[in-house]
């Protein structure tokens, strides 16, 4: 009995790793190249690469190795380090997915700040 709730525990982990590094992955493809270097974050593929690499590992091997391990520390790492510094610099909360303007402005408003006609 307990080794049954052991394995579906780890089933379970098994499967929340394996969704931060397809997010991760997901996310990280969806973001523009140049805001990747002007954070000093490495660049987009070496993300696409490592991300990738996270989740093909954690679905094939247990979670005892040491190889998801360090795949959901990579994973973790681009979603509190690197993502959070990409996304303000692509336009704050919402950039990336198309979801409108991502600024949350106004119709009017210009590249620095409101637009008010001619003066």
């Amino acid at each position: 009995m307990l080794m049954l709730g052991f394995e579906g525990f780890m089933g379970l982990l098994k499967i929340v790793l394996m969704a931060l590094a397809a997010f991760g992955l997901f996310d990280a493809a969806f973001r523009r190249e140049d805001a990747f270097r002007a954070a000093g974050k490495q660049n987009k593929i070496f993300w696409l690469i490592i991300l990738g690499i996270a989740l093909v590992v954690s679905y094939l091997f247990s979670l005892l190795s040491i190889l998801p391990i360090a795949g959901a520390v990579a994973s973790i790492v681009y979603l509190v380090d690197v993502r959070p510094a990409v996304k303000q610099l692509t336009g704050g909360g919402r950039g990336g997915w198309g979801r409108g303007k991502g600024r949350g402005g106004s119709s009017s408003d210009g590249p620095y700040g409101p637009y008010n006609g001619g003066r």
